[in-house]
């Protein structure tokens, strides 16, 4: 009764095994929850890239390039981690980093920011290699770090306010929807649904001109230029950002649903990515912190079968990266009015979380004051940038005063 078993599995090759069980494994849930971790990545990051290429002068080939490279690198490392670990280690680049990168891009010229990326995807290889992530979080108080990003993303949040001004009837209407879906409809994520109101509210009551065509052009490497005021002030901060925002709650995640991620690997593979991605002109590829808890979650489905929601939301990422030519000048012609409210409705729940981390206790409170307090005032000093001094005063009060 064995041996006809025994043949028949011989019979099948395993490639056909496996694609046989990747089929099994789709659920409604599993897609469900994987366009919806993709979509976020997609609308307000996309929108903060393009007010981060503008303040830095992107040429059009600079921008499509960012675009491309962090989703599409994005995308393919959530397909690989996925694939190789059947977890849902969930891929795309850092929304904290790009909003820093914002204060800093017209500080630098161009291959100045593009060894400033190599060099912060090689400190997250080696503090992978090496272990030393925990490490260095303990170094730095979280509440200290999660008071510089509440500092750095305020103004976006902040703008809302002006945005919904200029435009009420698209503004009101995303708004209500946010608050709508928060009190009823809790398993839909908020910022999806006042981001969709926004734009269905947008094409009833303006009329878009679309911006010029940009031809479709093979992306290139980039050369990188290294300097040390790069490495301090946007290589560091940056590594810190993606291993604090998004390596740490991505594995916390996955934690909490009981896998058990490897961790070394994780941090590792993210910087290797990372130092791809920078020579084609994005600042990181890695674990994505928001992404993966969205991925990891109950409403994904059954626990042994949510690995797929992250290979969909790779999918949707990558293709998203491949078409960013055709995607960017849609983007560019929305109302900067607009283009605000999207990234202020994107970071409210990073603001949110962020305060609440920095201040909910009371170790190092005068430590994230100020730490919140210099990084909201975007006053640079020494080419140094405020989220940098705020980084640097908040850690050394945290280490001295309030030790």
């Amino acid at each position: 009764m064995g041996l006809p078993k025994i043949r028949q599995s011989e019979s099948v090759p395993e490639g056909k095994l496996r694609s046989r069980k990747l089929l099994q494994d789709i659920t409604g849930e599993n897609i469900s929850s994987g366009l919806i971790s993709s979509t976020l990545v997609v609308t307000g990051p996309a929108i903060i890239i393009l007010q981060a290429a503008a303040a830095g002068g992107f040429t059009d080939q600079q921008t499509i390039s960012w675009m491309f490279a962090v989703y599409f690198f994005g995308g393919l490392f959530g397909l690989v981690m996925a694939l190789l670990y059947r977890i849902p280690i969930t891929g795309g680049h850092s929304i904290t980093g790009v909003a820093f990168l914002a204060t800093v891009t017209a500080q630098f010229s161009y291959p100045q920011l593009i060894g400033s990326y190599v060099l912060s995807g090689l400190i997250i290889l080696l503090i992978g290699v090496s272990g030393l992530f925990t490490k260095i979080m303990k170094w730095v108080p979280k509440e200290v770090i999660a008071a510089m990003l509440g500092g750095l993303v305020t103004g976006y949040v902040a703008q809302l306010v002006p945005a919904v001004k200029a435009m009420p009837l698209v503004g009101g209407a995303a708004v209500i929807s946010f608050f709508l879906c928060s009190r009823y409809l809790k398993r839909f994520p908020p910022v999806l649904a006042a981001v969709a109101v926004a734009f269905i509210a947008l094409l009833l009551t303006e009329k878009l001109e679309t911006a010029k065509e940009i031809a479709f052009f093979l992306p290139s490497l980039q050369m990188p230029e290294f300097t040390w005021i790069g490495l301090l002030t946007v290589a560091l901060p940056l590594a810190m950002l993606i291993l604090s925002n998004d390596a740490a709650p991505g594995i916390g995640a996955l934690e909490s649903s009981d896998y058990d991620p490897p961790i070394r690997k994780i941090i590792s593979i993210s910087g290797i990515f990372s130092v791809i991605t920078s020579f084609f002109g994005g600042q990181s590829a890695n674990i994505a912190g928001m992404m993966t808890a969205i991925c990891s979650g109950p409403d994904s489905g059954p626990r042994s079968k949510r690995y797929m929601a992250s290979i969909v939301s790779g999918i949707f990422i990558l293709l998203f990266g491949i078409f960013a030519w055709k995607i960017v000048p849609f983007i560019q012609s929305l109302p900067q009015a607009f283009v605000s409210m999207l990234a202020g409705f994107a970071l409210i729940g990073v603001l949110h979380s962020s305060i609440q981390m920095g201040f909910s206790e009371n170790r190092y409170r005068l430590s994230a004051m100020a730490a919140f307090i210099v990084t909201l005032s975007g006053v640079s000093f020494l080419h140094i940038s405020a989220p940098v001094w705020g980084l640097v005063f908040g850690a050394l009060l945290a280490r001295t005063i309030e030790k």
